[in-house]
């Protein structure tokens, strides 16, 4: 078969669109003055600043004072998480989240636990990595402060239930927080309706440049800034601000927001076409993750008796990106966090791949990976002894 490139990463990072760099690339020359200047040169960019901030905001439904741009979605959750944990630090030390968090916010809980003596409460989650809302309801206490559940998890694509959660936090006078990282620009997201108080944006996810992000923070609520210096975004969060990478995340906005409904369309088509003809055509394989409540362009597997890494890259000889929920790429021995967490033993955790789709992917992309992959699979299996076994028709 002919080699092509295919690119089936986009969970981890999307290639800008062409309106977004043509629109950063004034700020890099001729609009280089600082927002926080006075003259013309700054006041002339101080405005496309809050043209940005606005764009970002109507993607949420958010007011654009409720937009404070960050360095990234993890500092963005950082933000959140630290910043209420001090600013509530009267009021309680209990914080509650899930065992399939991004690390941005597992390792931030953590650094509060040990270092700050905040009580966190790791909720499990189901097969499909859903949370048990009876759970979440039983955690809360007086002392709850805080509670922290992804919008949609970045491995196995799962959305979580949001709005029933921002109804929860509410009931009960405790503050909501969701990484939107993987959501913003692929689901229909309206913090006003799902009562969310808190959420973390990433401009890469969506088209938009590296390295910029945003913290959806609720009018009202009392946070803690974690940035000290000078009295940018309202005084909240200093630093000057990234106009370039700013610009680009509004433009980025506002084009997932006009094409919203045509992205999340085209990809659950492609998504479904992809996630059949895998089961189809490779025996031994789970997809994991919700099929029912999942992003419109994850693909999450596991393929028993193989390892993720050697999958990996003998699909990028073939020019296919993926990724894998596996951690042995890193250099650790341990599955995924994530896939532990839903249940699965660690011999088929180490198996897994994930195919995420955007908006250059074709159908064609995906026929091409329905004919490499099993092949690839097959040959992998051939070296496995326990593989052997089953074929030969033994016990798995």
């Amino acid at each position: 078969m002919e080699k092509r490139r295919v690119y089936m990463d986009y969970a981890a990072t999307t290639p800008m669109k062409k309106e977004v760099l043509d629109a950063m690339l004034p700020y890099y020359n001729d609009l280089f003055g600082n927002a926080s200047s006075v003259h013309a040169f700054g006041r002339e960019v101080k405005g496309c600043l809050d043209e940005a901030r606005d764009q970002v905001a109507k993607l949420i439904n958010a007011q654009s004072s409720e937009i404070y741009f960050t360095g990234g979605g993890s500092e963005a959750d950082n933000w959140a998480i630290k910043g209420v944990a001090f600013a509530n630090k009267e009021k309680g030390n209990h914080i509650i989240t899930t065992k399939i968090e991004h690390h941005a916010v597992l390792h931030t809980c953590e650094y509060l636990e040990k270092h700050h003596g905040f009580e966190i409460t790791y909720l499990d989650v189901d097969s499909e990595g859903r949370i048990d809302l009876e759970e979440l309801k039983n955690s809360i206490t007086d002392k709850t402060i805080l509670i922290s559940v992804m919008f949609a998890n970045n491995e196995i694509g799962t959305v979580e239930p949001i709005k029933e959660i921002g109804q929860i936090a509410k009931e009960r006078g405790v503050l909501f927080h969701t990484d939107g990282v993987q959501a913003i620009g692929n689901v229909h997201i309206d913090v006003k309706d799902l009562g969310v108080d808190l959420m973390a944006m990433s401009a890469h996810k969506i088209y938009g440049p590296k390295g910029v992000g945003a913290l959806y923070i609720r009018k009202g609520v009392k946070l803690h800034s974690i940035v000290h210096g000078g009295a940018q975004e309202k005084r909240r969060r200093a630093g000057t601000e990234n106009m370039a990478g700013i610009v680009g995340f509004g433009k980025a906005a506002e084009i997932a927001r006009v094409n919203l409904n045509e992205n999340i369309k085209r990809l659950t088509e492609l998504k479904e076409r992809l996630i059949n003809g895998v089961l189809e055509k490779i025996p031994y394989t789970r997809v994991n993750g919700s099929l029912d409540h999942r992003l419109p362009g994850n693909t999450s597997f596991c393929f028993e008796f193989i390892e993720g890494e050697s999958l990996l890259l003998s699909l990028d000889m073939m020019g296919i990106a993926g990724s894998s929920g596996s951690a042995c790429t890193s250099g650790s021995l341990d599955p995924s966090h994530v896939l532990m967490a839903i249940g699965l033993k660690h011999e088929i955790a180490h198996g897994s791949l994930r195919l995420s789709l955007g908006y250059k992917n074709t159908e064609e992309d995906v026929d091409y990976v329905l004919e490499a992959l099993p092949k690839i699979v097959d040959r992998l299996r051939q070296m496995s002894p326990l593989y052997e076994k089953v074929a030969k028709g033994g016990n798995e």
